[in-house]
C-alpha cells in the first residue's frame, strides 16, 4: 500500500474507534476522545465511590470519598476541622431557635405571656363555670401532661373541653402544634390561630397547654403551673372534691415544687438543649442530684408527702415516665436511668395505677415525636426500638386498685 492508503486507514481506524466510544454514551450526544473520557471517568469515581460488601454480594456507597482523592491537596485535618466547624454552626443556630441560649451555652426557658387566674367567685373576670373553659394540649409535651393529670384525678373533664393537638413544625405556621381538621372553637388549623383570634398582636411563643375562656374569647393562661393550681380550685357540683394542694401542705409542696422543676422538670431541657460542655455538666449533675433526693424522700413514702398523692406527685411524674424512653438517650440524661433509682420506679408504678392516669400519656407516640421532631438534636430521625412503656414496667390497664380512695385528700376531710 501507498503511505497515503496506509494513513487513511489509520484516520479509519481512529475514528471508528472514537465512535465506538462514542456510542457507549451516546446518550449525551457528544463525541469524547480517549484522553476525554478517561479523564471524565475518574471525576466520576471521586464523586461517587462504591465498595462491595463482605460477602461481595451487593455494592456498598462509600460517599463522596473526599478524603481519599483530597489526600494530595489538602491535608486531612483542614477538610475534618472544616467540615465539624461548619456543622456545628449550622447545629448552634438551630439549636438557638428551638431553644433560647444564656450567654454561657445553658438552656433559658422563655416567659409565658397570659397569666389570668380562674376564681371560684360569680363576678370575677373568669369565674368558676362548667363548660366555660377550653384546654389546648399535645401528647410528648409534660408541660401538658401535667395538667392532663389534674383534670384525670380530679374528674374534670365533663366540665372543660380539651383539643389534642398534633406536633408537626413542617405545617404550623409558627411553633409546633396543629390541629387534625379544625379547632372546634375559633375554626383555626394551628395553635398560632388560637393565641391570634385571642390577642390579635400577639408575637410570641406559641406554646401549650393553654387554657381559654369560650365565652369571652380571651386568654386565660399558658403557663403549666398555675393552670395545674387553678384546676385544683375548680370546684363543680357537690359532695367530696379531690385536693391535690391542701392549705396546710402547700409551703411543703411549693418546696418540693421548686426543686422537681429547676432541676428535673427543667433540668432534663437544660441537658438536652445546652450547647456548651459546662452547661450540659452542670445541668446533668443537678439533675441526677435531685433524683438522688426524690429517691431518698420516697424510700420512706408511697408519695412524696406521705400516703397522699399531691401537686409535687403531678409535677413529678411526666418527666418520671419519659425519662428511660426519651430523656435518657436523646437528652443525654442517662448516667441513671429511673429504673436504677427504685424508689422513683416503685412510684411511677404506683402513680400509673390510679384510675385513669394511664390514659393521660401515649408512650409511643410522644418517644416517636421527640425523636422525629427535635431534629438538631436527632438529624437521621431514627427512632430507636425502646425501651417502650411495658419495658419501663408501666401496664396498659393497670390492675385495679381497691384501695385507691385511700391515696387522695379531699376537700370535704378538711
Amino acid at each position: 500500500r501507498s503511505r497515503s492508503d496506509s494513513r487513511d486507514v489509520a484516520c479509519s481506524t481512529s475514528a471508528m474507534r472514537v465512535t465506538t466510544r462514542t456510542c457507549q454514551v451516546g446518550w449525551r450526544r457528544k463525541w469524547w476522545t480517549r484522553e476525554e473520557r478517561k479523564g471524565r471517568e475518574r471525576s466520576m469515581r471521586a464523586w461517587r465511590t462504591y465498595g462491595r460488601s463482605n460477602d461481595g454480594s451487593e455494592p456498598v456507597f462509600k460517599g463522596i470519598n473526599l478524603l481519599e482523592w483530597s489526600g494530595g491537596v489538602l491535608p486531612q485535618g483542614w477538610i475534618v476541622h472544616g467540615a465539624k466547624t461548619t456543622w456545628n454552626g449550622i447545629w448552634l443556630a438551630l439549636m438557638q431557635e428551638l431553644a433560647p441560649q444564656k450567654k454561657d451555652g445553658s438552656y433559658e426557658r422563655p416567659k409565658y405571656a397570659f397569666d389570668k387566674v380562674i376564681v371560684p367567685r360569680a363576678n370575677a373576670e373568669f369565674p368558676v363555670q362548667s363548660g366555660r373553659y377550653h384546654l389546648y394540649v399535645g401528647n410528648p409535651c409534660p408541660w401538658c401532661h401535667r395538667v392532663e393529670l389534674v383534670l384525670a384525678l380530679r374528674n374534670l373533664h365533663p366540665h372543660i373541653s380539651v383539643s389534642h393537638m398534633l406536633d408537626d413544625p413542617e405545617k404550623a405556621s409558627r411553633g409546633g402544634w396543629i390541629f387534625e381538621g379544625r379547632d372546634p372553637v375559633f375554626g383555626t388549623r394551628d395553635l398560632r390561630g388560637v393565641y391570634v383570634s385571642v390577642e390579635p398582636n400577639y408575637t410570641g411563643r406559641c406554646t401549650a397547654p393553654f387554657l381559654v375562656d369560650k365565652k369571652l374569647r380571651k386568654a386565660v393562661s399558658n403557663e403549666s403551673s398555675e393552670i395545674v393550681r387553678m384546676l385544683n380550685d375548680f370546684d363543680i357540683g357537690e359532695g367530696p372534691k379531690v385536693d391535690l394542694c391542701p392549705e396546710n401542705l402547700r409551703g411543703e409542696i411549693d418546696e418540693l415544687n421548686g426543686l422537681i422543676y429547676e432541676n428535673i422538670n427543667n433540668g432534663v431541657y437544660k441537658c438536652g438543649f445546652a450547647t456548651s460542655q459546662e452547661a450540659y455538666d452542670r445541668a446533668e449533675r443537678n439533675l441526677h442530684n435531685a433524683l438522688k433526693e426524690v429517691d431518698e424522700r420516697l424510700q420512706t413514702r408511697k408519695f412524696l408527702l406521705g400516703d397522699k398523692i399531691t401537686e409535687s406527685d403531678v409535677f413529678l411524674y411526666p418527666t418520671a415516665v419519659r425519662f428511660d424512653m426519651v430523656y435518657a438517650g436523646l437528652f443525654r440524661c442517662g448516667r441513671r436511668r429511673i429504673r436504677d433509682y427504685t424508689n422513683i420506679q416503685r412510684w411511677m408504678e404506683d402513680v400509673h395505677g390510679l384510675a385513669r392516669v394511664h390514659k393521660t400519656f401515649d408512650a409511643e407516640g410522644a418517644r416517636k415525636s421527640y425523636y422525629r421532631q427535635m431534629f438538631p438534636l436527632n438529624p437521621s430521625l431514627i427512632v430507636p426500638g425502646g425501651p417502650t412503656a411495658k419495658d419501663i414496667g408501666l401496664m396498659d390497664p393497670p390492675p385495679a386498685n381497691p384501695k385507691e380512695s385511700l391515696c387522695f385528700y379531699y376537700k370535704s376531710e378538711l
